[in-house]
């Protein structure tokens, strides 16, 4: 089983994907499908390390999935499909369960942020997070993972549970034939994109969040044209006109959020948005965001709704996808079995 280059990544059905989703991710997965062998995942098991409503879990499931196609995902050309319908993820989850160390764990900020002050009424699912991730990448043997900043740790993490699988097993495994030892490889962070960093419209020193209570934070890729342009021009901006070059944005975080967004959605450098807006007063500048957001979201808003018209055929696209990397991840699994010392049919 060689290592066959290869991306992994994926996100929650939790909530509507918003422009932070689409330009820190989707955009950059939708280049890489041109060029790599890649694999996007509804991850509806992370989904449900909180409590989520049956109903609405599936609708959301479709949804993003539905989002991914709009935005430009070809489910013929990548493998679409989500988690739970892979056993794989579940199998080498619980196998990297009894790899990784408490220690490890118990450094993950993102658990301590989800959990609270409530952290011991937290699910062992939510505090097990990064090691389900781990497999979701690894059952693929995934060489590369795009990932937001937030997802870095969790990143290093695999790569650690991977080092480790590998030393732990080294001698089973150059008896399974991997010679040099290596059944996992140590996946790399592809960490590119017009926008890696898309803030709330509210506060420019948040990151955007699906979680955030306020919706005027966020601009939804279900949102219609009209509310897309109500949220620019609500955007919280300071008095001042925007500056003529790039620096100037440096101790302006709303100024900069909404330039890099501007920027980010034309295709251009921010240099280019200061070009053609600095000095002049938001009210100008926002109105020229309003329009080149409606141009870029409003057809993958039609379109998810088209497709969210036709349930049956979204499942259709996720069995056919789960049917695809079940034949990937199931020899690895297989081979993970073996070296483990499990007994299988």
């Amino acid at each position: 089983m060689l290592i066959t280059p290869r991306v992994f990544s994926g996100m929650q059905p939790t909530g509507t994907l918003h422009l932070g989703n689409y330009l820190g991710a989707m955009v950059n997965w939708i280049e890489l499908q041109k060029t790599h062998e890649c694999i996007y995942c509804v991850v509806d098991l992370h989904a449900i390390t909180v409590w989520q409503e049956p109903a609405e879990l599936r609708h959301a499931i479709r949804q993003v999935t539905a989002a991914y196609i709009a935005a430009g995902l070809d489910p013929k050309r990548s493998v679409l499909f989500n988690q739970s319908q892979v056993s794989a993820h579940a199998e080498l989850g619980w196998i990297f369960n009894c790899v990784a160390r408490l220690g490890w764990l118990n450094r993950m900020t993102q658990f301590k942020e989800k959990a609270g002050k409530d952290r011991e009424q937290a699910s062992v699912g939510l505090y097990a997070y990064p090691n389900l991730m781990a497999a979701d990448i690894l059952a693929y043997r995934a060489t590369h993972v795009p990932v937001g900043e937030d997802q870095k740790q969790h990143l290093e993490l695999a790569r650690d549970i991977a080092q480790k699988f590998n030393n732990d097993f080294r001698a089973s495994i150059v008896a399974q034939g991997f010679a040099d030892g290596v059944f996992f490889p140590q996946p790399d962070p592809v960490i590119t994109g017009p926008a890696t960093r898309v803030m709330s419209l509210r506060d420019g020193t948040k990151k955007m969040s699906k979680s955030d209570p306020s919706d005027l934070s966020r601009i939804n890729l279900t949102d219609d044209a009209d509310t897309i342009a109500k949220k620019v021009q609500k955007a919280k901006t300071d008095p001042e006109p925007l500056p003529s070059d790039v620096e100037g944005l440096a101790a302006r975080p709303e100024a900069d959020n909404l330039v890099g967004i501007h920027a980010a959605l034309a295709g251009v450098g921010k240099d280019a948005v200061l070009r053609d807006f600095g000095g002049q007063q938001f009210s100008s500048f926002k109105k020229a965001l309003a329009e080149v957001a409606v141009a870029r979201l409003a057809p993958i808003t039609g379109e998810t709704q088209r497709l969210m018209s036709d349930p049956g055929s979204i499942d259709r696209v996720l069995a056919d996808g789960a049917e695809r990397a079940r034949a990937i991840a199931a020899p690895v699994m297989d081979k993970v079995k073996d070296i483990v010392g499990l007994i299988r049919a």
